[in-house]
């Protein structure tokens, strides 16, 4: 069996918009997204999009790829804006379902 990493634009009701081909299984989100100029065609369209935690460290601008804090212990504020995002998220990963 072999996997693959496939980028996917989807929007917030679900609906993909956008498949990046496939890569090694072993490819990082962060290195894919770069390969696939994933963020330049996101900032082309004038979107942000929000992204689980692979994707630190993919956008230092920190503006059109937004992610999750990492680590335990976060402060009540990096908590909510945690669920904040996960309840932004959520429809739009279910697209890869």
């Amino acid at each position: 069996m072999h996997g693959v990493n496939l980028q996917v634009i989807a929007s917030p009701d679900g609906t993909i918009l956008g498949v990046f081909g496939d890569l090694p299984g072993s490819t990082h989100d962060t290195a894919a997204t770069r390969i696939w100029q994933v963020l330049a065609a996101l900032r082309d369209a004038g979107l942000i999009a929000l992204g689980d935690k692979g994707y630190h460290g993919c956008d230092q601008t920190g503006y059109h790829a937004i992610a999750p804090y990492k680590g335990r212990h976060k402060p009540e504020s990096q908590k909510e804006a945690h669920c904040a995002h996960a309840r932004l998220g959520g429809p739009g990963e279910r697209a890869n379902g």
